[in-house]
């Protein structure tokens, strides 16, 4: 399992800086994205200069895994679907649970992490090989 792991103070400099740091490693758009919105909650929700920590590990199933860690375990993220076509917030969680197979909240005394897997292709090893072309008798 590969993870890439990053603790930070949660701010609004701090989402973009993640973002390329992110885009440097390798993940893909909706991993940026799924990120983005949950240190934004942790923004939004917590406050800003929150320490927070940005874990991403691809699991042996392919999927990858984000999560994102604070301090606050009654902070817990609500999916409301409550924005309205003129808000400029609250889209985040249905963003993230468009994308996502399946997001929770795990928390553990002082603190909770957010999390999301995103589907992603499997490892080479359980790849199967493609089935040999019918072979054609000729004439």
């Amino acid at each position: 399992m590969t993870t890439w792991e990053l603790s930070l103070l949660a701010t609004p400099e701090a989402v973009p800086e993640v973002r390329r740091l992110l885009h440097r490693h390798d993940h893909d758009h909706d991993v940026r994205l799924c990120v983005t919105e949950l240190l934004t909650n942790v923004i939004d929700h917590v406050g800003a200069g929150t320490p927070a920590t940005v874990r991403v590990a691809v699991l042996p199933t392919g999927h990858t895994r984000v999560e994102v860690t604070d301090p606050d375990p009654r902070a817990l993220p609500l999916l409301t679907g409550s924005a309205g076509a003129t808000d400029e917030s609250g889209r985040g969680l249905a963003l993230l649970d468009a994308l996502a197979l399946r997001w929770g909240v795990e928390r553990c005394g002082d603190r909770k992490t957010v999390w999301c897997e995103l589907a992603g292709e499997p490892p080479l090893d359980d790849v199967r090989a493609p089935a040999a072309p019918a072979v054609r008798s000729g004439r």
